[in-house]
């Protein structure tokens, strides 16, 4: 075997499709650098010859792989906690190859998560024995003749000729819960939506108030937001909501700082430090949201204010109820909020860049590391102090979404990796890959290919944990969600790893157990009772939609984008849109709806030095793909004007014209705005992450003014029943 061959063991492409039928090899000094940040030598010939024989001699000692799937039937019921073991969760689960295979005479006993204890039979036709297993990620061992398999036992070895092993289990539904009914929402970068209340961005008491309103007043089913996760504590921070600190815990930035409850009781000078602290916040809104001074948000000044008025409430005692509550806090999240919080203590002490601490604080279980956690206790009980608020707060935006009768709720955000000198990265070091980054390889759009930054999961310590952060992670996640999108969902599957140093051209897709992956979400959906969309927009890998549509998570399908690529190439027909998905006209990152009806998308490219041809033949091009979207619409019957609104109308009729089971608002374009939250290929040439949602002339709306907004009151008539076009059953 060669390079290749190891390679292939470890998961790690030599070559890639960027286009059917075409084949690109990956350089072998590429192979060599992923394969190394795996913990797999293949610098020389040898070394790559004594890691094969590594690798076979493992392969040989396990009877089972680190963690095995078990699929149930859909819809069948959790065990109940005192009873793990007996009640039944599926008649007939789908057992894994490696369990089917085991040899007559295997014993497995599965320890489930629940504490109960059961013996199953191995081997062909035993399926009916697991049907006792409650759903959960539980430890499997198995015991086997010794004359099962080749080489020394793994672990403990068993007396009397036999062999035993070990594995995780994981036992999933076949599918995540599902929306009982179609419906529609709005889709909103939270920080854009100010109101009268903010402190000078949109926040959880905004989200709220949002939700409340657009649940009862306008029949919406959902809101979905960008990530809110914690970000990098520098300054300047990165606005970016996709390149976090860590997400497992949310940024407190976004707290309304007046909910909470210990506002109520600061009194004399602590009282006047905080009025005048909300002041400051009054005409950090004021500039956000005056048209005549167009100021941006400014993210960094509204934490200054923030994380002072934050100080002040820290002081005040917690009452018994709220002690206790926060206490359960602590408990609940354990290890992970601690070393979060110990992170962000030590990051005040020593600046956010971890890897250049003292050497000791780098390992965030060393001594140094304990002895700087007791010193700093203070700072640490305050960090978890915010995590614990803001906490609540998302608990009460879900809670305004349901009583209002949202069927889905709160859409929260999984951004597809963390900050390289973050928290996740410093307290999960064995998890990240070392010299490595996310990103994409080269397309048609990014010919250079693209590098996010963002250190990936290893594979391998994954699947030896039980996907124990995985967990952990999607476990925090939907503590408060009615459903989760997840950006970049292929990365359940393969990700392009770029080695530190080289350009994106020169990386590689390094694979993932998606089955795994899938079962894991499939569980902790279940558990929150909360649906899955992915992201899975570009160049997606053959198969993948179709194992995400199996698995219940929905897709996303971006109108402009939808095209019958196997036949005309013009746009889609209604009726053959999938269901499965978020029907939406357009996301952050892309134009609005009135950018593209008026080509102010190319002209803001052109503006920008941004386009890849002439300006005339982008605007020409430009102007046959709306004329073509314009005359579909007036075909089906969906454009009954000309004017710019009229025509925003039609799109969202058109998608309603759909079968997709969501149909998503983008916010802005209910007002007219022109201006993309995100503009990719740009840094500090555009104000990325930094603009409030504004009318067609670029003046603020804020949440006030939006809730009585004509323009957006005609735009949901599509929406009122009896209005809409009834969707089309898919061909």
């Amino acid at each position: 075997m060669s390079l290749a061959g190891l390679a292939e063991l470890h998961g790690v492409a030599t070559s890639y499709a960027p286009s059917p039928g075409v084949s690109v090899p990956v350089p072998d000094s590429t192979v060599v650098l992923v394969l190394a940040a795996l913990g797999v030598d293949a610098s020389s010939p040898a070394a790559v010859d004594k890691a094969l024989r590594r690798a076979e001699s493992a392969a040989a000692r396990r009877l089972l792989p680190p963690t095995l799937v078990v699929w149930t039937a859909r819809g069948a019921p959790e065990a109940p906690e005192d009873d793990a073991v007996t009640a039944p969760v599926s008649t007939a689960p789908l057992l894994p190859p490696a369990l089917a295979a085991l040899p007559d005479g295997s014993v497995l006993r599965v320890e489930t998560e629940q504490g109960g204890s059961v013996e199953l039979p191995a081997g062909p036709g035993a399926a009916a024995g697991w049907a006792r297993l409650p759903l959960g990620v539980h430890r499997l061992t198995v015991r086997a003749p010794a004359a099962a398999g080749r080489g020394a036992a793994r672990g403990r070895a068993a007396v009397g000729g036999h062999r035993e092993d070990r594995a995780a289990l994981v036992v999933a539904p076949d599918r995540v819960p599902e929306p009982s009914a179609r419906a529609y929402g709005f889709l909103v970068q939270l920080y854009s939506l100010l109101s009268r209340r903010s402190w000078g961005m949109g926040d959880l008491g905004d989200l709220a108030e949002l939700a409340a309103r657009s649940g009862r007043a306008l029949g919406a089913g959902f809101v979905q937001i960008n990530p809110l996760h914690a970000g990098v504590p520098e300054v300047p921070a990165d606005p970016s909501p996709y390149r976090p600190s860590s997400r497992r815990f949310p940024d407190p930035v976004h707290l309304r700082i007046e909910a909470v409850p210990e506002y109520a009781y600061v009194h004399g000078e602590d009282r006047d430090r905080l009025d005048r602290l909300a002041e400051r916040a009054a005409a950090l809104r004021a500039a956000v949201l005056d048209p005549g001074k167009g100021a941006l948000i400014d993210r960094d000044a509204v934490w200054e204010l923030k994380r002072a008025a934050l100080e002040i409430l820290a002081t005040v005692p917690l009452g018994p109820g709220r002690r206790a509550e926060y206490c359960d806090f602590l408990a609940e999240r354990g290890r992970a909020l601690e070393d979060h919080a110990t992170w962000n203590a030590l990051a005040e002490a020593h600046g956010p860049q971890w890897r250049s601490w003292p050497a000791g604080l780098r390992d965030p279980r060393s001594a140094e590391t304990a002895a700087a956690r007791r010193r700093l206790l203070d700072r640490v009980d305050f960090h978890c102090r915010l995590a614990w608020l803001t906490d609540e707060q998302l608990a009460a935006a879900g809670r305004a979404a349901r009583d209002a009768g949202m069927g889905v709720g709160i859409v929260h955000d999984l951004a597809v990796g963390v900050h390289p000198d973050g928290a996740d990265a410093w307290a999960q070091q064995d998890v990240f890959a070392a010299g490595m980054s996310v990103g994409a390889p080269p397309d048609a759009f990014n010919p250079r290919g693209q590098d996010w930054g963002l250190p990936p999961w290893r594979p391998d310590v994954l699947a030896a944990s039980g996907y124990a952060p995985y967990r952990s992670l999607l476990q925090g996640l939907l503590r408060h969600a009615g459903a989760l999108r997840i950006d970049h969902v292929m990365g359940l599957f393969r990700l392009w790893w770029v080695p530190e140093g080289l350009d994106p051209t020169r990386g590689t897709y390094v694979r993932y157990d998606a089955e795994a992956m899938l079962a894991v979400l499939a569980l902790e959906a279940h558990r929150a009772g909360a649906a899955v969309m992915g992201e899975d927009l570009g160049t997606v890998e053959p198969g993948v939609r179709e194992a995400l549509e199996r698995r219940g998570v929905f897709g996303t399908s971006v109108l402009w984008f939808e095209r019958d690529w196997d036949g005309t190439g013009g746009p889609l027909p209604p009726d053959r849109w999938r269901a499965g998905c978020l029907a939406t006209a357009t996301t952050h990152d892309l134009p609005s709806t009135a950018a593209r009806l008026t080509g102010e998308h190319v002209e803001l490219r052109h503006r920008l030095g941004l386009l890849t041809g002439p300006l005339e033949r982008e605007r020409s091009e430009a102007q046959a793909e709306l004329a073509e979207w314009l005359g579909r619409l007036t075909r089906l019957g969906l454009l009954s004007g000309d004017d710019e609104e009229e025509r925003i109308r039609a799109v969202y009729r058109f998608l309603l014209r759909t079968p997709a089971r969501l149909v998503g608002i983008w916010l802005p374009d209910t007002v007219g705005d022109r201006r993309p939250q995100n503009l990719p290929g740009t840094w500090d040439q555009y104000p990325n992450w930094r603009l409030p949602v504004a009318d067609a002339e670029g003046r603020p709306v804020a949440l006030e003014e939006l809730a009585a907004s004509p323009r957006l009151h005609a735009l949901m008539e599509v929406f009122r029943p009896g209005t809409a076009p009834p969707p089309a059953r898919p061909s």
